[in-house]
């Protein structure tokens, strides 16, 4: 039986490899660059955080992660059109995968044996880091890099989920309020337009 971890990993590679073949398709990819863009979208961060971790990617060793992007291209291509009516469709999906990348790779990192500030950041990349290739492979600007409030849901997240474990609370407990936290961070962010101060140039 897969872990609770297992379960969010697979279910925030399938709401993120929505969000990259959503983009893919308002830029008129054809299926198959659809498809390289949710799968990117999808094992990015998590890749580079295995990386980092001196662990091999998951993608490597299991299909599954190929096998979720294929259902979330057959999704887009069946209820595409109803989709593309619905503009926050990219933004639910996105922010779904985000909370639950965040939670796994705080989890995994864990797991291996890392300090709470080790996790923190390598949950932010594996929930950010997709999202930035992704950006890259449409031609736009990365969110982690504009206003809106986007890696630093992670954080928030983290930080939650530190206090969570410092208090006592159950491992799957923390995991579901570090998921939350990230989520509504983001939603709030959004609707309430907050956003970090940008960095002021030099004047010419």
């Amino acid at each position: 039986m897969p872990t609770f971890v297992q379960i969010l990993d697979f279910v925030g590679t399938f709401a993120f490899a929505i969000s990259g073949i959503r983009l893919a398709s308002a830029k008129r990819f054809d299926w198959f660059g659809a498809y390289v863009v949710g799968f990117v979208t999808a094992i990015g961060g998590g890749t580079i955080r295995d990386l980092l971790l001196d662990v091999t990617p998951g993608w490597m060793t299991d299909p599954i992660y190929l096998i979720c992007t294929g259902l979330a291209l057959l999704w887009v291509i069946l209820w595409g059109k109803y989709l593309i009516h619905l503009h926050n469709t990219f933004f639910i999906f996105d922010s779904i995968g985000l909370a639950l990348f965040t939670v796994v790779g705080l989890g995994k990192s864990l797991a291996l044996g890392y300090p709470i500030w080790v996790a923190i950041i390598m949950g932010s990349i594996t929930g950010a880091a997709g999202g930035v290739i992704r950006d890259v492979f449409i031609n736009e600007i990365p969110l982690i890099f504009r206003k809106e409030i986007y890696a630093m849901a992670c954080v928030v997240g983290g930080a939650v989920y530190w206090l969570c474990t410092i208090t006592g609370s159950e491992p799957y407990v923390a995991q579901v309020v570090c998921g939350i936290t990230v989520f509504i961070t983001r939603i709030l962010a959004v609707k309430f337009k907050i956003c970090l101060p940008t960095l002021k140039g030099e004047e010419g």
